[in-house]
């Protein structure tokens, strides 16, 4: 009964003692650090994903934007070489309406294609 009293007391003392406090602040310690990993592992590597893939679109937007004006621009040239009738007088408005026509029919064509990716993925 003496040994139990005696082995309460040394707990008492122990878990209120300096070491088990420096214990409890290293296990605290180690808790925040691997929060703080866990937080950039499934925070920043995903939006460093995302960045990624968004630059690689933002460029590919931009290139094929260039390469569809330089298209209706090389139309509307053959259009006004190779029939000259229409780049004089009334009808010289004729060949930027057809490369205006083929411009939108080829925008059309994207978002239709686009609606129907997307509705394939839902």
């Amino acid at each position: 009964m003496a040994n139990r009293k005696a082995d309460n007391k040394l707990d008492k003392k122990s878990a209120s003692s300096p070491s088990a406090k420096t214990d409890d602040m290293g296990q605290i310690g180690e808790l925040v650090g691997m929060v703080k990993t866990y937080v950039k592992q499934e925070t920043i590597g995903p939006l460093q994903g995302i960045a990624r893939k968004i630059s690689f679109g933002l460029a590919g937007a931009s290139l094929m934007g260039l390469g569809v004006m330089f298209l209706g621009l090389g139309l509307l040239r053959l259009l006004q070489d190779k029939i000259p009738r229409l780049t004089r007088g009334a009808l010289s408005w004729v060949p930027y309406l057809a490369v205006l026509a083929v411009c939108l029919l080829c925008t059309l064509a994207a978002l239709w294609r686009i609606n129907k990716l997307e509705k394939e993925l839902n």
